[in-house]
């Protein structure tokens, strides 16, 4: 008979090893938010879920209950099969740790495989994500990547984790890239899921001395940084990057591709163009209707994201600050490292005068 495991216990299990979660739900739930790390072995797919859950409201439990028993059984063999590939310890949940979860765990049992049960299911995965961050608790001081669009800001920070720095990219997780394109080609985490992914990110570098992030805004897409995060991101290191503006067109379009959805960018464009005088607006749409994207990067840049970024400069005259001129991304990355590697020297000095 399987067991149900609170999830303080089942946290306990993967410090000792591998430990799989196994979310039943539908794939579109799944898709929406999860625990992260899981994998989807659907009991209903998104159709049958809703069909199942039209004969509830309509005709009542049992109803949906036989219904539901006759679809499972359809997909027996196939949902028994995606479990034996499956060589670590499991533990299935669904919403709430109802039906669907206590029914996968109880076929499994009675197929010989081994599995544990979330009690409370992803909800109460969900309570205690909210309760972490309710702590507002990370010691690491922030290193925050500033600088124009197009800096390649992002770029840097994929380079400083390559290299085994400890990074957290707010836009990795949020699957947006912070602008009014900034979807496009990514697919857009909820705040549930963001938050799931955030907790990871805050649990994996807790104990380090600092963690380097990009400088955003607190909303990011469609998702809100924690307050006390946000607020950690103003005080920390600033280090803004500076490169010629034909170096920033070129990073935007390696980044966005928008020969690739050229008719989302005219809708994204539709957003903003109130904000340009008419003049240059009228220019970057002609621009965009010839496929002549550099142009209109160059014009959006110079027009409309440096006048923002000016405005929203950093006036805080205490917080420390770097400025680094670079030719490219090279050329900038290796000068972050440069600034790190003489910020460590400096902080070593000050510690042995103690």
């Amino acid at each position: 008979m399987f067991r149900d495991l609170m999830l303080e216990d089942i946290f306990t299990l993967q410090e000792k090893g591998q430990h799989t979660f196994i979310d039943v739900r539908s794939p579109k739930e799944f898709n929406e938010a999860t625990i992260p790390g899981s994998i989807n072995i659907p009991v209903f797919d998104d159709e049958e879920r809703a069909e199942i859950g039209t004969l509830y409201k309509h005709n009542g439990q049992e109803v949906a209950m036989e219904r539901g028993l006759e679809v499972f059984s359809e997909k027996l063999p196939d949902f028994i099969r995606a479990f034996k590939l499956i060589k670590t310890p499991m533990t299935v949940f669904c919403w709430r740790g109802g039906m669907r979860s206590k029914t996968a765990a109880t076929v499994l049992d009675l197929m010989g495989i081994h599995t544990t049960r979330l009690s409370g299911g992803i909800r109460s995965y969900r309570q205690w994500i909210v309760h972490e961050l309710e702590k507002e608790n990370f010691p690491p001081n922030f290193i925050v990547l500033n600088g124009y669009t197009g800096t390649g800001k992002t770029e840097i920070l994929k380079r400083l984790a390559n290299n085994g720095y400890p990074v957290i990219d707010f836009e990795h997780i949020a699957g947006h890239r912070g602008s009014i394109f900034g979807q496009i080609g990514l697919e857009p985490s909820n705040q549930k899921k963001f938050d799931s992914l955030l907790v990871r990110e805050l649990e994996r570098f807790k104990t380090e001395q600092y963690v380097f992030i990009e400088g955003e805004s607190r909303r990011i897409g469609k998702v809100s940084l924690p307050q006390f995060i946000y607020e950690k991101k103003e005080i920390g290191m600033q280090i803004v990057i500076h490169l010629p503006l034909e170096e920033r067109v070129k990073i935007v379009l390696a980044d966005y591709e928008p020969w690739n959805n050229p008719e989302r960018f005219k809708e994204a464009f539709q957003l903003i163009k109130k904000r340009l005088h008419t003049p240059i607006a009228k220019e970057i749409e002609t621009h965009l209707e010839n496929g002549e994207f550099a142009w209109v990067v160059e014009l959006l840049l110079e027009h409309y994201y440096d006048p923002r970024y000016k405005h929203s400069g950093y006036q805080n005259t205490d917080i420390q600050k770097v400025d680094i001129d670079a030719k490219n991304i090279e050329d900038a990355f290796q000068k972050v490292l440069h600034t790190i590697e003489r910020e460590q020297l400096r902080l070593g000095v000050i510690a042995s005068e103690f």
